[in-house]
């Protein structure tokens, strides 16, 4: 399995992800990861609609999704992750899975949470979170879109500390 995109939205699968991200790294399959949407048919068929025809879509909790990255059940398709939240990809990665990078996107803002971009808002917790990423060796980058320009998300981060 080709893992050639990891993304925190908290939109999950919408027009940036489906329409512009996705063709840009050639995706196979979106692999939702959050635990609520995994267990509603409801959402999971908003998902399925906002994904392209052409894209195989997943939706799975992290134990799952860490289960099906792990043994490789995907073979050689190239698979986009996507989660609202930093917790499911520190979850995976407790659970042995092997990220090389994260572009934070939209992360919406709340009476409590920071701002870290005009489109990054993060509570304290996320703030923590992202922190143990980093000491994982992950690479935290921001991207709105692919053809906006990547920023090392850390440094962005430590601004609003």
């Amino acid at each position: 399995m080709n893992i050639v995109g990891v993304r925190i939205d908290g939109r999950l699968v919408h027009g940036q992800v489906a329409n512009l991200w996705t063709p840009k790294l050639q995706v196979d399959r979106i692999i939702v990861i959050d635990d609520a949407a995994s267990t509603d048919d409801i959402q999971k068929s908003g998902l399925r609609m906002a994904t392209p025809m052409t894209t195989r879509l997943s939706v799975l909790n992290y134990k799952v999704a860490a289960d099906h990255i792990n043994n490789e059940r995907y073979g050689k398709q190239r698979v986009f992750l996507v989660a609202k939240k930093p917790q499911e990809y520190l979850k995976l990665l407790n659970e042995g899975v092997q990220l090389k990078s994260i572009n934070v996107g939209t992360m919406s803002q709340t009476p409590t949470t920071k701002a870290v971009t005009k489109q990054i808002n993060v509570e304290q917790e996320d703030i923590e979170v992202f922190d143990e990423i980093a000491k994982k060796g992950v690479e935290l980058t921001a991207q709105l879109t692919p053809s906006d320009e990547s920023h090392d998300f850390m440094k962005l981060l430590d601004a609003v500390r």
